[in-house]
Parts: structure tokens; C-alpha cells; sequence
């Protein structure tokens, strides 16, 4: 039979490398280095030599009983459910089938882990030539069940070829299979391996049980190996892209991303286990507590620009705002026919005498940025109530002073997400701002493009006597937005609607008792907090006269706020913990003050538990001076909530002061436990009075639901009222979180039928229902399961005798993150005076009670 002496021929040639002792075979067949291609291996080719082309397509010498072979082997090998391997790779590029070797008949254990091991058959000795007889048998009886159809319609356009039977030939038919795979694949055969599709499974997922199809291939495509999406190897001539194609699509899935963020150390670190002695609250669950109603007292104007409309045409005379020089002078003084005549021009500028392509270049409802320095509140005050009237959005922002000034990137990027294109300043600050080459004002990094408008009286155009704005109207839209920086450095916008800036007007002018044509000394930022709602907003409401100390003349002289209310006959003072203790270094020698005039004085950062120092220490040395100790009113407030508490004078209705002396080591873990005053490791804070009028508060756990805390349990302030901000602005996700908490009682029962603010302070309700402040949320540092918080820690710092040691006021406090965890850092500058060895014991002692 030609066809069998045919297989019968290939056989002896694929096995003379490794059998070459074997009988019939020619010597002269162990000298080759190479096995032939296919034009060589087949008896039907004439010219052995003769190179053909490459676009060709011969199918005179495709093997059939390979192509079956290889498949029933796959199909076999998949019912053996093979163990996958780790990772997907190309049988073409990675998966040499040298790597293998025929399988030990020694154990099933030993017969699987030789399809891992490396090597080749050429070493091993002539006596185990015996065993490839079996093997190939196997894969010829794996194949004899396969028939030449399905062969020929996987293969179109082959010739159908008679298969020979397993009993007949089974070398021949296995040398054919193992000569046709490495006639097209170009694998050298110097090191064959055991089974064929050994390889193949183990380099395969079988994933997705699919039906293999190939397809022919055009001409003009070089040959390879093809593989179909199941990993199923069939020989075809494919190009390279299409090879690369299904190799791309055989690569395992990109993992979830959170894999990548896995930290291998977390396991390895010591899980803190909570101390079974640690405090824990103990007392009864907490309520909303109610502020005093809104009293509606006399009649007043339905906005605050009626207000304005009502003291400009009929007060035109009274004092508005004064400022002072760094000298302490009086440079100007803005009355009330002033500021509304001046507000009027600005606004009828704003929108009709701007335009861009012949259309007005502001509509209402658009944001403007108000640029003006701490030393011109005048101008800022002008500007501010100009945007009112022009139905405009004030931003009011620092100075940027420089280009690339990292606070002012941020600013930068509050301003782009406001849409804000025009910025108003004066003629002085413009000068000062840097310049491009071109002498426009430059761009900011991080800043959008600024159109810049200089207010001053020049620039401004006179509005017909025709022309009146919107000022009896109730407006429900955003009035003005407070930037506020958080921890992290990022800068947000807190809107402020019309309607709650009139009601924070009026509790406050029902909190402090204010009335028409008092003084007010101001010594705060009035663009921002406290000192903008009280000396910008709620003075206008009760006509008041303030008197505006800038901090240059402050840093001259720390006693110009006191010889100015003294000067003015001031009823009222808005002054910081800061300004009271910088005023006791420098009082030395003036003994012709007086602060008797006063009946409040309003301390903004009273919620800090380091201001009671200063608040003890300042009535101590004036309250010889006509200072009285029911004056001193600390109160509480956030830009969320704008003014959370008040402490009030008794003529007010307002309940004695309370101090509260707390155990650190029970705030720590969020517990109130009472202590005495001598130890160190002790906090001890001043009460920042009742809620504000009109507002409801409650006090809510930290993390999680917010549940109320129990009555000696330290958690969030969040106050319900007309008189807080309405969102951040353009960011809807955390406004939700901030301005729409609903707190809930133990039994998830919601505490009010309207949503309350989170207030970011930390605090509790003491006897009489006042409110303490222990400390704010941004200044949380956690250290395993306790909890401290930056205001703390200066305040103990404070209190173990700073004055012979460090600097008070250049104290910073921040913590960084080791192993997952916390650590607090304290930093002081020490006085030039100071020894190392003093500083180190004072350092020692304030350790001391934040470590127990």
C-alpha cells in the first residue's frame, strides 16, 4: 500500500533523532539537524528544493489526521478538567514545546507533574526509548474515532484523505500528526515533546464552551498558527495581526480596582483592641433644644436693601463706617446717603455700562469677585451693596499676592467653578496687583480670565433720576458666597440666600440687643465670619456707626481697638482671643482707659478652648479699668451655620457664665467626666451662651447615622434654621451630606420634620442649656481609638506656663500618618531667652497629660 509506506516513511524520519537504533532506518537519517517541510516529507513533490511563494496556497500537503488528532486529543484533555495555569499565554510566543517531556509511568501523581518539567528527550537514556511506542498509540487511539468529513469541512477547500485505522498504522499516523504541526508551526523538533496538545492545554482556558470555527484565510497572509477564541489551535495561514488579535483577547481581565490599592502591611500591623476599662457614656439620650422665637418687635423694611433705601434718603447724615490709617487716624468716614448713592452708580454700571459684542456683559444671578485689602472697608462696603442692588452675586476673595501663590490656585478654582469673569477692585489695589508685559493685570495661575473693573467715583457713571432698583423685594436666590477653606487646603463656596441673611440679621440684632446709632468696634475681617455680619450686614439693618481698625494698625499698636472704643464711646466690641492677650502685653503705661462704655464685647473664636485663658487673663488686669465680667460674651459660629450661639449679657435675659473642667483622658474617647483644676491633664472650657434665636440644635454622633449623642457624650453640633447657608456651591454631593442631615433618635425615628446643618463643631449641652465647644471637626486626629483635637492640645500647651518659654500666639499643632495611624505633632517657637534645658522640661510637662 503506497499510503501506508507513505506514513511509514515519515514515522522512521520524525523518530530517527531520538530512536536511532531503531530497524529500517537509514544511518544517514541521524545526521540531519533538521527535520524536512513539508515539500520534503511528501513523495508527491517532484522539486524538493524549489522554494514556492508564500501567497501561494498548496493544500496537496495538509494532513487531515493531524488536524483530527489534535482535536480529539483537546477534547480528551478537556474532560480531564486540566489544572488552569496562572497566567494566559501565547502557545506561538511563550509555550515552546520543548519544555515537556513524555509522562513517567512510575505514579498518576508523577505522570501529571512531568507535563511541568523541563527536558528533552535526547537525555535521557537509550532504555526509555521503549516508553514513546505507548505514547504515540494513546494519541493514535485518541484519534481514530475522528472521521476525514469533519476534518475536510474544517479545512475548505482540502482534498479528503482516508484515515487510517490505530490497529494498520499508528506511527505512521502520529508521525504524520507530529510532522504536519511542525511543518507549519516552525517549532525545531529537537526537543519534541510527548503529546502535542499537552502544550496546548496547558496554555489554554476553557472558559467558554464554543463550537471552534475557522475561517479561510485570503491570499497574501504569511502562515502561522491560528487559534480560535477558545484556545482551540488549528492550522491555517493567518497574518500577524490577526494572531495578535486573539492574543488580546485570550488576556485575562484587568482586576477590579480597589486589588490595586491593597496593602500588604495591613495584615502585618497589630490591630488595637479596645480597652475594656475605657470610659463610656452613661447618660440618657439628648434632645433638640429650642432658641428663643423671633420676637417681632417694631415694624422693619422686608430686606435688607429697603433698609439701605429707607437710612440713605432719610439719615443721609449718620456715619456709616469710618476707617483708620496705620496710624491710628481716622482717613475716612462713609454716611448713609453715601453708601446708597454710591451703591446706585456702581449698579447701574454693572449692567448697563458693561457689554461684550454689543450685549450686556453681566446678567442677574451671575457671580462677581469683590478684590479689595483688609485696609479699605469703605470700598469693599460699596462694592458689596453695589452687587445687591445690580441683583449680583459678591465673592468677596483675598489679594492674590502673587502669581503662583498656592492659597490663592485654590481661589482660583472656586472662581472657575462660580463662572465668575469679572473681579471689582480699587485704583491703589490694581497698582499693586503684577503685572503682564502688556501692563494688564496678570493671570493667576489657577484663575480664570478676569475682566477688571476699578468702583472708584471716577469710573462710574450717574444713573437717570428714572432708574430705581428691585429694593422691596423678598429675593429668594443666592445674596452673596463666603469662601472656606478646609483642612486639606481645598477652597469652597458657601452660598448665603437672601432669605437667610436677613434672618441672620435679625437674630443677631435680637441677641446682642443692638439699636439705631450705636458704635461698633471692629476689629475682625470684615469680608468674612463675624465681622462681616456684624459690621457690614446686621450694622446697616440697625443703622449703627462702625469703626473699622485694619490688623496692620493692630500689629503697630495692639492697644488701638481699646483707645478707639474708649475714643468713640463704643457700646460694642468685635475682637478675637488674639487681640485681648496681644492688648495685655502692651497696656503697660496707659492708665487713661476706659471700657466702661461697653456692654458687649463679642469674643468670635470664644469656642476655642484655649480662648478662656485670654478671656480670664484680659478682665483680670481692665476690669479695674471699668471693664465688667458679664460683658465678655464668647460666642460660636461656622460657615455652614453662620452664628450658632451667643453667650448674652444678664440685661438681655442671658443666664450666669459656666466653666466646665474636663478630663482629656474622657474626651479622648468622646466621654464627659468632670474633674478638678489642679491636675495638668485636665481642659477647661467657657460655656459660648444659648442658641440663636429661632434655631433648633441637637447634638449627633460623629460617625455613621447620625444618632444623638447621650447627655455626657461629646458629638457634632447641627442647628436647624432660617439663618444658615444653603449649599456649596456646584458641589451637590457633599451639600447633601452637610446641609440635609437628618438626625435620628435610637430607634431611627427622625427628631424634627425639617433637615439641620452640621455645624463641623464638637461640643455638648451643659446646665442652663448652654452650649460648650470642645473643639471642631477639622481638627479631629485620631490616634488608635482615642481622639484628639488640635484645639486641645494647644490649650494644654497654653496651660503649663508658656510665657517663660515659647512664644503663645506661634503654637501649631497637626498630626501625620504613621502605619495607618495618627501621631500627634506640636511645634513652638522657643523664646531666644529660654535654655534648652528649661524648654526640654516644659516640653516634658505638656507630653505629660496628652499621652496619660
Amino acid at each position: 500500500d503506497i499510503t501506508q509506506k507513505g506514513y511509514e516513511k515519515k514515522r522512521a524520519k520524525l523518530l530517527a533523532r531520538y530512536i536511532p537504533l531503531i530497524q529500517g532506518i537509514d544511518p544517514s537519517l541521524q545526521a540531519e539537524n533538521r527535520i524536512p517541510g513539508p515539500s520534503q516529507t511528501t513523495a508527491a513533490a517532484p522539486k524538493q528544493q524549489k522554494s514556492r511563494p508564500t501567497t501561494s496556497r498548496d493544500e496537496r500537503f495538509r494532513s487531515d489526521v493531524h488536524t483530527e488528532a489534535v482535536q480529539a486529543a483537546l477534547a480528551k484533555y478537556k474532560e480531564r478538567k486540566m489544572p488552569m495555569p496562572s497566567k494566559r499565554r501565547s502557545v506561538l510566543v511563550h509555550s515552546s514545546v520543548e519544555t515537556y517531556t513524555p509522562p513517567d509511568t512510575s505514579s498518576a501523581s508523577e505522570d501529571e507533574g512531568s507535563l511541568r518539567r523541563p527536558g528533552r528527550l535526547t537525555s535521557t537514556p537509550l532504555q526509555s526509548h521503549s516508553s514513546v511506542e505507548p505514547w504515540l498509540d494513546r494519541v493514535i487511539q485518541g484519534s481514530s474515532t475522528s472521521s476525514s468529513a469533519s476534518s475536510t469541512s474544517s479545512h475548505p477547500g482540502g482534498r479528503p484523505t482516508a484515515a487510517p485505522s490505530a490497529a494498520a498504522t499508528p506511527g505512521a499516523a502520529a508521525a504524520t500528526a507530529l510532522a504536519g504541526r511542525e511543518a507549519h508551526t516552525h517549532i525545531d523538533l529537537h526537543s519534541a515533546p510527548p503529546d502535542v496538545t499537552t502544550g496546548l492545554v496547558e496554555h489554554s482556558y476553557f472558559e467558554r464552551p464554543q463550537v471552534a470555527s475557522v475561517r479561510s484565510v485570503p491570499r497574501g497572509c504569511s502562515g502561522s498558527m491560528l487559534e480560535t477564541a477558545d484556545g482551540v489551535p488549528v492550522n491555517s495561514r493567518v497574518s500577524s495581526k490577526i494572531q495578535q488579535l486573539l492574543n488580546t483577547l485570550k488576556r485575562p481581565k484587568r482586576p477590579p480596582l480597589k486589588e490595586f490599592f491593597v496593602d500588604d502591611f495591613e495584615e502585618l500591623l497589630e490591630v488595637q483592641q479596645p480597652d475594656p476599662n475605657q470610659p463610656k457614656p452613661e447618660g440618657s439620650e439628648t434632645s433638640v433644644l429650642r432658641g428663643e422665637p423671633l420676637t417681632a418687635g417694631v415694624p422693619r423694611p422686608p430686606s435688607l436693601l429697603a433698609t439701605l433705601q429707607r437710612w440713605g434718603t432719610a439719615q443721609p447724615k449718620s456715619p456709616c463706617l469710618t476707617a483708620l490709617d496705620t496710624t491710628g487716624k481716622a482717613t475716612y468716614t462713609l454716611t448713609y446717603g453715601k453708601l446708597w448713592s454710591r451703591s446706585l452708580k456702581l449698579a447701574y454700571t454693572l449692567l448697563n455700562k458693561l457689554t461684550s459684542k454689543n450685549e450686556p456683559l453681566l446678567k442677574p444671578g451671575d457671580r462677581v469677585a469683590l478684590v479689595f485689602p483688609n485696609s479699605d472697608p469703605v470700598m469693599f462696603m460699596v462694592a458689596f451693596y453695589g452687587c445687591l442692588l445690580a441683583e449680583l452675586v459678591p465673592v468677596p476673595i483675598e489679594v492674590p499676592l502673587t502669581r503662583k501663590d498656592a492659597g490663592s490656585q485654590q481661589v482660583g478654582f472656586l472662581l472657575g467653578s462660580c463662572g465668575v469673569s469679572l473681579a471689582l477692585t480699587t485704583d491703589a489695589c490694581q497698582k499693586g496687583l503684577p503685572k503682564a508685559q502688556t501692563g494688564e493685570v496678570a493671570t493667576f495661575k489657577g484663575w480664570p480670565p478676569l475682566s477688571w473693573l476699578v468702583i472708584d467715583g471716577k469710573h462710574l457713571a450717574r444713573p437717570p433720576k428714572d432708574w430705581h432698583p428691585l429694593t422691596q423685594d423678598t429675593r429668594t436666590g443666592t445674596a452673596y458666597i463666603e469662601y472656606k477653606t478646609s483642612k486639606e487646603g481645598s477652597t469652597v463656596g458657601v452660598t448665603v440666600s437672601h432669605a437667610s441673611l436677613l434672618a441672620q440679621c435679625r437674630a443677631l440684632t435680637q441677641a446682642c440687643g443692638y439699636s439705631e446709632a450705636e458704635t461698633l468696634t471692629n476689629v475682625l475681617d470684615f469680608k468674612r465670619d463675624a465681622g462681616l455680619w456684624h459690621g457690614v450686614l446686621t450694622s446697616v439693618m440697625n443703622r449703627m456707626h462702625v469703626v473699622s481698625i485694619p490688623y496692620a494698625l493692630m500689629k503697630a499698636n495692639p492697644l488701638s481697638w481699646i483707645q478707639k472704643a474708649c475714643f468713640y464711646k463704643a457700646r460694642a466690641a468685635l475682637v478675637k482671643s488674639r487681640d485681648m492677650h496681644w492688648s495685655l502685653l502692651a497696656q503697660r503705661g496707659q492708665r487713661d482707659v476706659s471700657l466702661s462704655s461697653l456692654r458687649m464685647l463679642i469674643v468670635a473664636d470664644g469656642a476655642n478652648p484655649w480662648s478662656i485663658s485670654s478671656c480670664d487673663a484680659f478682665l483680670n488686669v481692665f476690669q479695674s479699668r471699668g471693664l465688667r465680667p458679664e460683658v465678655i460674651c464668647p460666642c460660636a459660629s461656622s460657615p455652614e451655620a453662620l452664628t450658632v450661639a451667643i453667650r448674652r449679657p444678664p440685661d438681655l435675659g442671658g443666664p450666669p457664665p459656666r466653666k466646665a473642667v474636663l478630663s482629656m483622658n474622657g474626651l479622648s474617647y468622646g466621654v464627659i467626666r468632670v474633674d478638678t483644676e489642679e491636675k495638668l491633664s485636665v481642659l477647661t472650657v467657657q460655656d459660648v451662651g444659648q442658641v440663636m434665636p429661632g434655631a433648633n440644635v441637637c447634638v449627633v454622633k460623629l460617625e455613621g447615622t447620625p444618632y444623638l449623642c447621650k447627655t455626657d457624650e461629646v458629638g457634632e453640633i447641627c442647628v436647624n434654621s432660617s439663618a444658615t447657608g444653603t449649599a456649596y456651591y456646584g458641589l451637590l454631593g457633599i451639600t447633601k451630606n452637610v446641609f440635609e442631615a437628618v438626625p435620628v433618635t435610637a430607634g431611627g425615628a427622625p427628631v424634627f420634620d425639617r433637615p439641620f446643618t452640621r455645624t463641623g463643631l464638637l461640643g455638648f449641652i451643659g446646665p442652663d442649656n448652654l452650649v460648650f465647644i470642645v473643639g471642631k471637626l477639622d481638627g479631629l486626629m485620631v490616634t488608635g481609638v482615642r481622639r484628639h483635637n488640635a484645639d486641645d492640645v494647644v490649650a494644654t500647651a497654653l496651660a503649663v506656663e508658656p510665657m517663660k518659654f515659647v512664644y503663645r500666639g506661634r503654637i501649631a499643632v497637626f498630626s501625620v500618618t504613621v502605619l495607618h495611624d495618627d501621631r500627634v505633632v506640636l511645634v513652638a517657637e522657643q523664646r531666644p531667652d529660654a535654655s534648652e534645658e528649661d524648654s526640654f522640661q516644659w516640653m516634658s510637662r505638656v507630653l505629660q497629660p496628652m499621652v496619660g
